[in-house]
């Protein structure tokens, strides 16, 4: 199980998703490039210590991202029509999540292996990239029966 980013914007939520995988043990690619400084110290505090012990893949691009790619990608968005928990994952599915203005474009959406969203409440749009990584990876492993013990 891996967490892949889409060129992310805001180093806050990059390093809360580095601290979830940290956390999971669950290796993460970021797919340049990213709208911030890779050393900011916003992703800093967000991952605090716990970037030290996340296996870390740079991308420079969406092609060599999906290249480098073994298992199905699945992009979780809050357009995809399947629910997550409705979903049967892989041991080894990478969950991708989009830009957070953007998403992704529809050329990186029609690479994928799949698209997911998780079901939300009628008057709300989204929620935060980071919180949706921590949803959909807690799923993903427990399904796979990879949940640290």
């Amino acid at each position: 199980m891996r967490l892949a980013i889409y060129q992310p914007e805001i180093p806050g939520n990059l390093g809360a998703m580095l601290r979830l995988s940290a956390c999971f043990g669950v290796a993460v690619d970021i797919i340049e490039p990213c709208g911030f400084a890779f050393s900011d110290k916003r992703m800093k505090r967000a991952g605090m210590d716990y970037i030290d012990h996340v296996a870390l893949t740079r991308h420079f691009d969406w092609g060599t991202f999906r290249a480098a790619q073994a298992g199905r990608v699945l992009l979780l968005s809050s357009k995809a029509k399947a629910r997550i928990h409705d979903y049967t994952f892989a041991a080894d599915d990478v969950l991708l999540f989009g830009q957070e203005s953007a998403g992704v474009p529809d050329t990186v959406r029609d690479d994928c292996d799949g698209a997911l969203r998780i079901p939300l409440g009628i008057h709300v749009r989204s929620l935060n990239v980071s919180v949706a990584a921590g949803i959909a990876l807690g799923e993903a492993l427990r399904q796979t029966g990879q949940l640290p013990a």
